[in-house]
């Protein structure tokens, strides 16, 4: 049998029979199974070495990057979205601010999941998600009864405002200003461009633009006040629109007059400061705020303070969403000192809304989004057959989710989608929501706005501008638009 001893020996004899050996190397004297397992043994040591260096080297190297970047500067606290200087984070060209930040979405897995959140300490909270579009959450017992009562009670000391004004003039000089024509304004408002203007883009309009809450009945009174659907098929041609001016409908409504319950919002409200030698339940509000949603807390400290809202009976807000899409033409409110550019669009990039209930309404005045995961989003069917899912007023009960006010929950929400690169993308056009009439009782609640521009380099702009003001300049950014002109009062409390 091949390999056996005895076939060895044989292969070994010379022609004469004698058993004189031949020299052979140390590897050939053993067997085949010695010859293989000496020879494995040794290329298995070499490689075993080789391995060790490399783990060496590999450990080496990860110590040496953690204890050099353990090394913090006592100047890294708000130059940049990460907080690192401004200097470090620059391109080499010292031109623009290398992205060395992503900001951390919560997962909501499904709906009706719930997650453990610790926010204070000895306490965990339940998080349960509501919804996935928006990425929407409810977190019960956010607030204690006794912080709910003070947050009321220091909105009072403060005083609060209206929280719209009535009609106010002015759109003929901005149309003016942006250089639009009657026929750039016309293919603006013609969304789905089929050449008419239907009610539902009319309405769309008139409500951004004016902050009147027309309804369908209300838009054919005025067309036929101002006689001008000639036709009298409830849509208006390019040649229909030339005979208006912008500001027709404003001045046709200031004639008749305009109730409360016609504006988009009717409520009242004022801010409340958060920054350094704010009542203590407020910093803690904002700490809770930055555990919550786990964003570097320099996003949140810039941010916009905290508002406080009053809802009376017969108090509603309909259908909006907290942030506008940001187009290359458009500022954010916030970070507008940062653009070095001169526009007529701004909008309030909000990235995340928290809401507060401070206290229990008995009827009505729940949070409603109309079109919470839904499979598709459609502008223009939010209208139809004279059903306006936007209107909170009528139609509250046939929106997809409808959050009750229970006192010291918490609600919160994504006005944007992530860009995939761990920065603010698109707008999350299923974040309409809007407040349902108060049918009984009054309603308190408070807003959380967390500010990021979505463009990266605005805002670490922003944030380096801010982080060269004095200490107590730089806490908290002004409440925007109309109530910029009061931010200096949010030091009082």
């Amino acid at each position: 049998m091949t390999g056996s001893p005895d076939a060895a020996r044989a292969e070994d004899t010379t022609p004469s029979g004698s058993s004189t050996p031949r020299p052979r190397p140390p590897c050939e004297r053993l067997s085949g199974c010695q010859k293989s397992g000496v020879c494995s043994r040794s290329y298995f040591w070499v490689v075993m070495v080789f391995f060790h260096l490399y783990i060496f080297n590999v450990i080496a190297l990860l110590f040496y990057v953690h204890y050099s970047s353990g090394q913090e500067d006592p100047n890294r606290s708000r130059d940049a979205p990460s907080g690192g200087r401004a200097d470090s984070t620059r391109s080499p060209s010292g031109g623009e601010f290398l992205r060395d930040v992503s900001l951390t979405r919560v997962d909501g897995i499904r709906v009706g999941h719930v997650q453990k959140v610790s926010l204070v300490p000895g306490k965990v909270h339940e998080m349960r998600t509501l919804s996935l579009k928006p990425l929407l959450f409810e977190i019960p017992g956010f607030l204690s009864d006794d912080e709910c009562r003070v947050v009321m009670q220091l909105a009072q000391l403060k005083g609060l405002m209206e929280s719209q004004l009535m009609v106010q003039d002015g759109q003929e000089e901005l149309a003016k200003e942006l250089n639009l024509s009657p026929e750039e304004i016309f293919n603006l408002l013609d969304i789905n461009q089929d050449g008419q203007l239907q009610l539902r883009e009319i309405l769309t309009h008139s409500r951004v633009r004016d902050g009147i809450w027309l309804t369908p009945e209300n838009l054919r009174e005025i067309y036929a006040g101002l006689k001008a659907d000639k036709n009298n098929d409830g849509l208006l041609s390019l040649k229909e629109f030339r005979l208006l001016s912008s500001d027709a409908f404003q001045h046709f409504l200031l004639q008749r007059g305009v109730k409360r319950s016609q504006l988009v919002r009717n409520s009242r409200h004022t801010w409340l400061y958060q920054g350094q030698g704010a009542h203590q339940v407020l910093q803690d509000i904002k700490e809770r705020v930055t555990r919550l949603t786990h964003l570097p807390p320099t996003l949140v400290d810039l941010s916009e303070p905290l508002q406080v809202v009053h809802y009376e009976e017969g108090g509603h807000y309909h259908a909006h969403r907290d942030s506008g899409p940001v187009y290359p033409e458009t500022a954010c409110t916030h970070t507008l000192l940062a653009a070095n550019t001169s526009t007529p669009f701004e909008t309030s990039c909000r990235y995340i809304t928290v809401l507060f209930y401070l206290n229990t309404v008995e009827g009505g005045g729940e949070t409603a989004f109309p079109v919470a995961d839904n499979r598709t989003y459609d502008e223009m069917s939010l209208i139809q057959n004279d059903v306006d899912l936007l209107d909170t007023r009528r139609n509250c009960d046939k929106s997809n989710l409808r959050v009750r006010p229970t006192k010291g929950t918490a609600v919160f929400w994504y006005n944007y989608l992530s860009d995939g690169k761990g920065w603010v993308g698109e707008q999350d056009e299923y974040s309409l929501h809007g407040g349902c009439v108060v049918t009984h009782g009054t309603k308190w609640v408070a807003n959380k706005w967390i500010n990021v521009d979505p463009d990266y380099q605005r805002q670490a702009r922003y944030q380096q501008l801010v982080s060269q003001l004095p200490q107590d300049e730089s806490d908290e950014a002004p409440a925007p638009n109309a109530d910029t002109q009061h931010s200096s009062v949010h030091q009082e409390l």
